[in-house]
């Protein structure tokens, strides 16, 4: 897959297949899509290429807001993308200047002349250019002079699936992460850099990872402990994840630490993937540091039984 993260950097002479959208998560509703415009383009001998934008359009035209909360950094977002089988992906950087061009000139200049647009796939409820002017019935009118077809995702396509990005961040904000894991069609990432922590796990034996999210935006999902695997390098590490204040020990600040089974490493600095599997219990305040870590003990039984299971 070659990517593109400008316009200014596309000349194509093939007809290609196209769809456009934000792709946050790049769920199960996102691969349908993706999945029918690569065997369309596989089947006409076509390019099939992902228009997607970077920073989401919600942090460009809603700037008062809360910050919108990422399920994939851009780097999640391609590689999700790679492995659905599109030839090209651009990445157009999302500006209110982008945000205000009309919907016939970005037909025209982008779809048409730069992409060489023969089929356009798009859900039924998309809307593009300035004023949202751009929706199915715009398309459906100007495609024949513009010799590009339109393919509809029809409203009951996507409802039988009965997935968003919205419903995953509830699952996600929820602690449901089984829930959230199905709609994404797999479990749920969050990179991080180990940064230096206080140390308090290794006085009762469970040594911690404290980790600084590469994403700032990156969705955090509830506070309580969790199955994870931790990818470092292309080594995969069982263990077990504390999102929380840490109570127990008077923390004030939300906190990510990783405990990683049978793994004794010098990782600060170092980038992992964290891969979120199960959310095991709620975060909890303790009596002690002593009974911090029998809970912690029998987390890690919890936690080594989930994974034997082969629930993940």
């Amino acid at each position: 897959m070659q990517v593109y993260r400008d316009i200014s950097e596309v000349s194509f002479d093939k007809k290609a297949v196209v769809t456009i959208g934000t792709f946050d998560g790049v769920h199960i509703g996102h691969q349908k899509i993706i999945t029918h415009l690569v065997e369309e383009a596989r089947l006409e001998g076509f390019n099939a290429i992902v228009m997607t934008f970077w920073p989401h359009p919600r942090q460009v035209l809603r700037p008062y807001d809360p910050p919108v909360q990422l399920l994939f950094s851009l780097e999640e977002k391609i590689e999700a993308l790679a492995a659905l089988g599109i030839h090209h992906l651009i990445i157009v950087p999302f500006t209110l200047a982008f945000a205000s061009t009309s919907a016939s000139f970005f037909v025209e200049t982008v779809l048409v002349n730069t992409l060489k647009c023969a089929r356009l796939v798009i859900g039924y409820d998309h809307h593009f250019g300035k004023n949202r002017e751009g929706n199915i019935q715009f398309l459906y009118q100007i495609a024949p002079a513009m010799g590009f077809k339109v393919n509809e995702i029809p409203p009951q396509d996507i409802d039988d699936i009965a997935v968003s990005s919205t419903k995953i961040r509830q699952a996600l904000l929820g602690g449901q992460i089984r829930l959230a894991n199905s709609f994404i069609g797999r479990p749920y990432v969050l990179d991080a850099k180990v940064v230096k922590g206080h140390q308090i796990g290794r006085t009762i034996a469970f040594p911690t990872a404290n980790l600084e999210l590469t994403e700032p935006l990156k969705l955090i999902p509830a506070k309580g402990v969790y199955a994870v695997e931790v990818a470092i390098g292309s080594a995969r590490h069982k263990g077990m994840m504390n999102i929380g204040l840490r109570p127990t020990v008077g923390g004030e600040e939300l906190q990510l630490e990783v405990h990683l089974f049978d793994f004794n490493h010098d990782i600060y600095g170092e980038v992992l993937r964290v891969f979120v599997h199960e959310r095991i219990r709620d975060e909890q305040k303790f009596s002690d540091l002593n009974a911090l870590k029998n809970q912690l003990i029998q987390d890690q039984k919890n936690i080594i039984s989930y994974f034997e299971s082969g629930k993940p």
